[in-house]
């Protein structure tokens, strides 16, 4: 019986899009006239992207100023949970105290 493999979905399909465009757009750019060429298309489909980014921006710019103070309470709180400091002591004073033995060790 032959494996089925299901039809991709949308995601999937744009996840696999972009890392096509990511790993192959470094070999793109060595192809002599890939530059010029990209400016060229750059000049052409700018301004239609501007249009279009103007649409969405102003939606996300206020998303993103309600989500700010959640997100930075969130991130206070975290803070707060994680004795990050007090970590970052212990490792300072185990690499401090290796050195230490290491340096009694080469001068026995």
């Amino acid at each position: 019986m032959p494996v089925r493999i299901p039809a991709p979905r949308r995601s999937e399909t744009a996840f696999f899009g972009v890392a096509g465009v990511a790993s192959l757009a470094p070999f793109y750019m060595m192809i002599p006239g890939a530059e010029e060429r990209l400016a060229s298309q750059t000049a052409r489909w700018a301004p239609r992207w501007e249009r279009n980014i103007s649409r969405v921006a102003a939606p996300v710019e206020r998303f993103a100023q309600r989500a700010e103070p959640r997100i930075s309470r969130t991130v206070k709180k975290i803070d707060n949970k994680l004795p990050l400091e007090k970590m970052a002591q212990n490792v300072d004073r185990r690499i401090k105290n290796g050195v230490d033995r290491m340096d009694r060790m080469v001068k026995h």
